[in-house]
């Protein structure tokens, strides 16, 4: 009898477990000046050496580790994306995604399927941003594992839709600005308004160093109102994380800001009304969804009658854009 692929799914939690352990411990960090022992790694990392050891023999089944001796490892290519220093690093989302918080809400996804209530709020007391704000470390943690999802998106985003035709765009929850400096240098005659809640901007600073000169950073919450002057409003990731009537309000509050022209843009992944094992990462994504935030993923048909009911008709839908599978959703003033 062979063995189910089925079973190699249930265990998906060991990999998951094992890549996480070593970008807490900051392993790769260690490992960026080439080979070394389990000895030398568990000093810098501090580390019990034979756990550390077998943890390593692990990784290399992973194919992040490479074991030149029998006590000599080295980072793989893919393995340098788990340092913090590499441009396209996973680190950050690998410690978030992978955590004790994200951990336990999907542990706990069983009574969300049975209540409807999203597992976050319930095995913490607290929404998922309210948990975020009240946690520094955490908190940092999330804003750069968005950014090391932006950093990846961005290109791609960037190439698919004409932004030269604005005069100034604004990103809308748009954290360190990833997204905006991307859009800038590509751009050099735009302007740019930065606008999220001031813990969200923290590090905005150095991810807009390049093309300050050219942006305007705006404190404020999407859910009170949004700042005016813009020809075109990009939320990216942002309508996903809420439930209808939460989506539908900053919409409406995009809508109040918005002038003649202008336009909304709004980047997600589409769930396909008929979902194959090719869709598995958006459904991925709305689980994610169901227990973290109470939101979810949305169809094209469900997307434009959000944007419809608060006061936008949808113009045209691009993608899905390698290698996040994004869309780009735009609209303007009905």
């Amino acid at each position: 009898m062979s063995r189910s692929p089925l079973l190699d799914l249930a265990f998906g939690y060991m990999p998951a477990q094992m890549l996480h352990v070593a970008a807490e411990i900051g392993l790769a960090d260690a490992l960026a000046g080439g080979p070394r022992s389990s000895t030398e790694l568990a000093k810098e990392t501090g580390t019990h050496a034979p756990s550390l050891y077998r943890l390593l023999r692990a990784l290399t089944g992973l194919g992040a580790v490479e074991q030149k001796e029998r006590d000599l490892f080295a980072l793989t290519a893919e393995g340098q994306r788990l340092r913090a220093d590499a441009p396209d690093s996973v680190q950050a989302l690998i410690k978030l995604f992978c955590g004790p918080d994200v951990w336990r809400t999907w542990g706990d996804m069983t009574e969300t399927v049975r209540t409807g209530e999203y597992a976050w709020k319930r095995v913490t007391g607290k929404t998922s941003f309210e948990y975020f704000e009240s946690n520094e470390e955490l908190s940092e943690t999330f804003n750069e594992a968005m950014a090391e999802h932006t950093r990846a998106v961005a290109p791609g985003i960037v190439e698919a839709h004409d932004f030269g035709r604005y005069g100034t765009v604004a990103d809308l929850g748009g954290g360190d600005g990833t997204l905006l400096a991307a859009i800038l240098r590509a751009n050099p005659g735009l302007r740019g308004m930065l606008f999220d809640l001031p813990a969200g901007l923290d590090a905005a600073s150095g991810a807009l160093e390049d093309v300050a000169d050219r942006v305007e950073i705006v404190p404020g919450d999407f859910f009170d109102a949004v700042p005016g002057g813009a020809d075109a409003y990009i939320l990216k990731s942002v309508i996903h994380d809420w439930h209808d009537d939460e989506a539908a309000a900053i919409l409406k509050n995009v809508r109040a800001a918005t002038r003649p022209g202008a336009r909304v843009l709004v980047l997600e992944q589409v769930m396909p009304e008929i979902v194959t094992p090719e869709s598995r990462g958006v459904v991925h994504n709305d689980l994610n969804m169901l227990v973290s935030t109470g939101g979810r993923e949305r169809t094209e048909a469900e997307f434009r009658e959000l944007l419809e009911g608060a006061g936008f008709t949808a113009v045209s839908l691009t993608g899905p854009l390698p290698p996040s599978g994004y869309h780009v959703i735009e609209a303007q003033p009905a």
